[in-house]
């Protein structure tokens, strides 16, 4: 037998008395997962929706993983910032991020040049829930539902607006997601943030907007504004009477802003799993429900791999909405 081929048996034989031995000391490491309290990246400022929904499930898992989960707000460049940060961070499962639907389903059509891969640097671990929008409107608007909605709006192409929270935010899209499905030309006007908007339409100076529940909800309870239907398959339990856009005259019409947990690429499948089931049960609390349920928020949670194959649909779908619009951002 050859030198070379007697020195690669050697080798294999090698690698192969050491997988065992891996394996248990990644199966061990994961039991002892974790030793040290977890960073929670919020890549959107303290306060927001992103960042409510991540504190309260940040201390449900903390009671149940035995270690402080600590919520680190790092915004900037609709959520690019902090995504980064936990893109290029170890491993480990020490740095995980509330990734949403603009992080991970939005951005990587919207920017021409992106700084992370939303599949390719990620290891998705769970969902964890979904904030839908409503549509509102001004109360001198001649119509009453979605339907008379699309029927102004074809009898005055370009003269309608609607407002949104700025351009490639999740009310921007759920309008833009409207006018290709209803077939309408509604001019958007985007504001810094969703309050300057709804002052805007209570003023008259815009047609509708698509708004966070909980947001326009006061303002529709008073009569200041008129509702005409939720961005949900299934009619929402905060404003159970107002029907969805889908039933109401744009059939299989669904928008929502989801929120989701997720580690750096190349993070430990044990590891990911014991987070995946923590997750899960932190999120059944009675205390957790009824949290998230007066935040307007509905929980979904999932396994990693249909976490993953989630993400890749809605990429998908907003790369279809975000080229119909012709909304670039360099």
């Amino acid at each position: 037998m050859s030198i070379k081929r007697t020195t690669a048996l050697l080798l294999a034989a090698s690698l192969a008395w050491l997988s065992p031995a891996a394996a248990g000391y990644a199966a061990a490491a994961a039991r002892e997962f974790p030793e040290r309290p977890i960073r929670m990246v919020v890549p959107f400022p303290a306060g927001g929706g992103v960042d409510v929904v991540t504190r309260i499930l940040a201390q449900e898992m903390g009671e149940r993983i035995g270690q402080q989960v600590v919520v680190d707000n790092r915004s900037g460049a609709s959520g690019i910032v902090g995504s980064e940060i936990v893109a290029k961070a170890t491993p480990d499962g020490y740095t995980l991020l509330m990734g949403n639907v603009a992080t991970h389903a939005v951005n990587v059509s919207l920017y021409r040049k992106l700084s992370y891969h939303p599949l390719k640097d990620f290891a998705p671990v769970s969902r964890v829930a979904e904030v839908h929008e409503i549509l509102v409107v001004h109360p001198s608007v001649p119509a009453n539902s979605v339907k008379e909605l699309i029927a102004l709006a074809r009898s005055r192409p370009g003269q309608l607006t609607f407002g949104s929270a700025g351009n490639g935010t999740p009310p921007h899209l759920a309008g833009e997601l409207f006018k290709l499905r209803a077939g309408v030309n509604i001019l958007h006007v985007p504001y810094k943030g969703t309050p300057l908007a709804l002052t805007d339409l209570l003023g008259g100076q815009i047609t509708m907007i698509f708004s966070n529940i909980l947001s326009a909800l006061p303002l529709v309870n008073s009569g200041k504004l008129r509702a005409l239907g939720v961005s949900s398959l299934k009619r929402s339990h905060v404003v159970p009477d107002v029907p969805t856009i889908s039933e109401a005259g744009l059939p299989g019409y669904q928008e929502s802003s989801w929120y989701g947990v997720l580690a750096p690429a190349g993070t430990p499948g044990a590891v990911i799993a014991k987070l995946n089931g923590t997750i899960v049960q932190a999120l059944k609390s009675p205390a957790a429900l009824d949290r998230l349920a007066q935040q307007g928020a509905e929980i979904g949670t999932s396994s990693p791999e249909a976490f993953r194959d989630f993400i890749q649909s809605e990429i998908k779908r907003y790369e279809t909405i975000i080229r119909s619009s012709g909304l670039r951002i360099e």
